[in-house]
C-alpha cells in the first residue's frame, strides 16, 4: 500500500505510486427498484456498519479491491423520480449488479420491467449481468430459481448473466456474486487481448 504525502510537490511519490500499480479496474454500475438493498450491500462488501442505512437520493461510489481488480462501484437510487436519470450513468460500464427484494412479491413484476429496459439500452448493449436476489434472510423472499422465472432471465441470450441469492444483512452470497462478476470481466479482457494481438 502507497502512502502519498500532500507535501508531494515534485509529484514523485504519485508517479512512483502509478508506475507501481499493476491492479486492473473496472466499473460496475449496481441499479434497483428503491430499498431493493443496493446500498446495504455494498456497504457489507465494504465492512462497513449496516445499521442504519438512508434511502441514495443521488449516488454512491465505492471503491472495492477483489482478486486484484479495483472495483469502481456506482450504487444510484431507486425512486421512481431518479430512474430517467439512470441512463447519465451506462457510459463505459463493465459489468451491471441489479439488486431484487426476493420479499417484495407485489413489485417483482416492476423490478422486471425495469432490469429488461436496461436490457434494451445501447450503451449497455452485452454488458454482463449479476442479478442479486436479496433479502433471502427473509422468510417470505422467494428463491433465486423462482425469481429468474419470473424474470425470464432464460431467454436473456446477448449477455452473459447470473443470478446469485443473497442476503446483504448476513453477507451471505455477497463474495460468490462478486467472484463471478471479476470473472467474467477478466474474461472480457483476455478475448479483447487475444482479438487485438
Amino acid at each position: 500500500v502507497w502512502c502519498v504525502q500532500q507535501t508531494d510537490s515534485m509529484g514523485l511519490l504519485s508517479l512512483l505510486r502509478k508506475l507501481h500499480r499493476t491492479d486492473k479496474e473496472a466499473r460496475i454500475l449496481v441499479l434497483g427498484l428503491d430499498n431493493a438493498g443496493k446500498t446495504t450491500i455494498l456497504k457489507k462488501l465494504s465492512d462497513e456498519d449496516i445499521t442504519h442505512i438512508m434511502p441514495t437520493q443521488g449516488f454512491n461510489i465505492k471503491s472495492l479491491m477483489h482478486d486484484g481488480f479495483k472495483l469502481n462501484v456506482w450504487d444510484i437510487g431507486g425512486q421512481k423520480t431518479i430512474r430517467p436519470y439512470w441512463r447519465n450513468y451506462y457510459e463505459s460500464t463493465d459489468a451491471l449488479i441489479f439488486v431484487i427484494d426476493s420479499a417484495d412479491r407485489r413489485r417483482l413484476e416492476e423490478a422486471g420491467n425495469e432490469l429488461a429496459a436496461l436490457f434494451e439500452e445501447d450503451k449497455l448493449a452485452g454488458v454482463p449481468a449479476l442479478v442479486f436476489a436479496n433479502k433471502q434472510d427473509l422468510l417470505s423472499a422467494q428463491s433465486a430459481s423462482e425469481i429468474a422465472e419470473s424474470l425470464n432471465l432464460d431467454g436473456v441470450r446477448d449477455r452473459a448473466w447470473q443470478i446469485q441469492a443473497c442476503s446483504a444483512k448476513t453477507g451471505e452470497g455477497l463474495q460468490e456474486g462478486m467472484e463471478w462478476v471479476v470473472k467474467i470481466i477478466q474474461k472480457a479482457e483476455d478475448e479483447e487481448k487475444s482479438a487485438t494481438a
